[in-house]
């Protein structure tokens, strides 16, 4: 009899095969705070011992279409890395400390060597940051994605002492913002990027990105940096952190300005990585959008009082980010200015 749910285009033997390549990834970054079993209906974990107030803090996102580019190249764990880094940042920001992961991958035709490699990134990211990948989901959609494509997404838990969370209250006017390097587009800008680099300029993955001379391939899959390591031991002495994604630096620094702070950034401060100014130049983008799209180098802000920036760039400098001193907030209107000179 025919496999009637095979002919609709579902592989359920292909779904068994990605489960348990995928299981033996999840083991691999089992903590002491891990609790059940791999592959049960819910991930476990516990809180850390010895807190007095924790909270968790949530957050779910994807990596866009910086995927097509991954599917393109057929280098399928980077992205993986991507997504834990980038949702690392994300809880960062609010003080916290990365707890456990859950990724979603769903796709028209299920490859269980595709699956299996994307969740390598995603084991590799986790293990970095001491975190459990507590469970997941893989789904096969045909009638929902193209041939070859799929889509990621994930979900961390960070936890962080109530008392020690920042919310941006803690910003005040005389406060310096620090800058921690990007390594270029990180996860966002990529529908703009793509169409710029492979429509407008007619490069190949294997071409040399103008201004810079590695392969295009490796200069748009370079993974998202995590600024963990380089935030965390200076953590309880900053008053704010925002991540720089979607929005560019006016888009997600007035996130954690509360009234009566603006903050105005130095714009010469610091120097564009090549592949912006390829963007800006090959796709005539204006200054302005550019802005609001990428992240232009700054990949995360520190907000801090002007006694706690050395330390905060020695830390940064301990494993190997580099940081500028790239403006300051002024009392006036909450809002985000560029100075030109």
């Amino acid at each position: 009899m025919t496999d009637r749910y095979a002919a609709a285009g579902v592989r359920l033997d292909a779904a068994e095969e990605a489960k348990r390549r995928i299981a033996e990834l999840a083991r691999a970054t089992r903590t002491p705070l891990a609790l059940g079993k791999v592959g049960a209906f819910g991930g476990m974990v516990r809180v850390p011992a010895g807190m007095r107030k924790p909270v968790l803090v949530l957050s779910t996102d994807g990596v866009g279409t910086k995927v097509l580019v991954a599917i393109r190249a057929g280098v399928h764990d980077t992205i993986g890395e991507d997504l834990v880094n980038h949702s690392v940042n994300d809880v960062l920001v609010h003080g916290a400390a990365p707890l456990a992961f859950q990724d979603y991958v769903a796709t028209g035709t299920l490859v269980p060597e595709v699956a299996a490699a994307i969740v390598t990134g995603v084991a590799r990211g986790c293990r970095a940051h001491g975190m459990v990948l507590a469970g997941g989901e893989t789904a096969q959609l045909p009638d929902l994605y193209a041939e070859g494509h799929y889509d990621l997404a994930g979900t961390i838990v960070g936890v962080v002492e109530e008392d020690d969370a920042l919310h941006g209250d803690r910003v005040r006017p005389g406060d310096v913002l620090i800058g921690y390097a990007s390594n270029g587009l990180h996860t966002n800008g990529y529908s703009l990027a793509r169409r710029i680099v492979f429509d407008t300029m007619k490069l190949d993955l294997s071409d040399p990105f103008p201004d810079d001379g590695r392969p295009v391939a490796q200069v748009l899959l370079a993974v998202h940096v995590s600024y963990a390591a380089a935030v965390m031991p200076i953590l309880p002495r900053l008053h704010a952190l925002a991540h720089i994604t979607g929005g560019g630096i006016p888009g997600n620094l007035i996130r954690v300005l509360p009234e009566g702070c603006e903050a105005v950034v130095k714009a010469g401060s610091w120097s564009w990585p090549a592949v912006f100014r390829v963007l800006m130049r090959e796709g005539r983008v204006a200054l302005a959008e550019m802005r609001r799209v990428f992240n232009l180098g700054v990949g995360m802000i520190a907000v801090a009082a002007r006694s706690d920036v050395e330390p905060a760039l020695a830390a940064a400098q301990r494993v190997g980010i580099a940081t500028w001193i790239i403006g300051d907030v002024n009392a006036g209107p909450a809002g985000v200015r560029f100075a030109e000179r």
